[in-house]
């Protein structure tokens, strides 16, 4: 199957069940909270957000390869696990950077908003 294909269907089931071996084991990730490298600590990432965030969803907008680089559109929502549950939704993209065996390399993440717009979603009572 096609790596475009793959990450489709991943971004449809996110964050259960992705596809893991389409990453290089020391895969460069950043986003703007994190920056680390590895798999192991990629999965963990997924993990927390499977474990502690209610009803996440990755709704993906659009995707294109240019040579050995992906860029995906994409927004991130989920209700956060506090009493009022705010919903909580991140739009931005992410450059994917393919290596000579076609696997993920560098996956960065960037946000249409500030990590303070994020911030103040969750303090908010209303429901999005």
């Amino acid at each position: 199957m096609d790596i475009i294909e793959i990450l489709k269907e991943d971004y449809q089931r996110f964050p259960a069940n992705q596809t893991y071996t389409i990453y290089a084991p020391d895969v460069y990730f950043q986003d703007p909270l994190n920056k680390f490298r590895g798999v192991k600590r990629y999965k963990g990432m997924i993990n927390f957000i499977q474990t502690w965030f209610l009803d996440p969803k990755m709704d993906l907008h659009n995707i294109q390869r240019l040579g050995d680089t992906i860029k995906t559109e994409w927004t991130l929502s989920w209700n956060t696990p506090l009493p009022w549950k705010p919903r909580i939704s991140i739009p931005g993209w992410s450059e994917l950077c393919l290596n000579s065996d076609g696997l993920i390399i560098s996956h960065v993440d960037y946000w249409n908003c500030s990590r303070l717009d994020v911030v103040k979603q969750h303090l908010s009572t209303k429901k999005i």
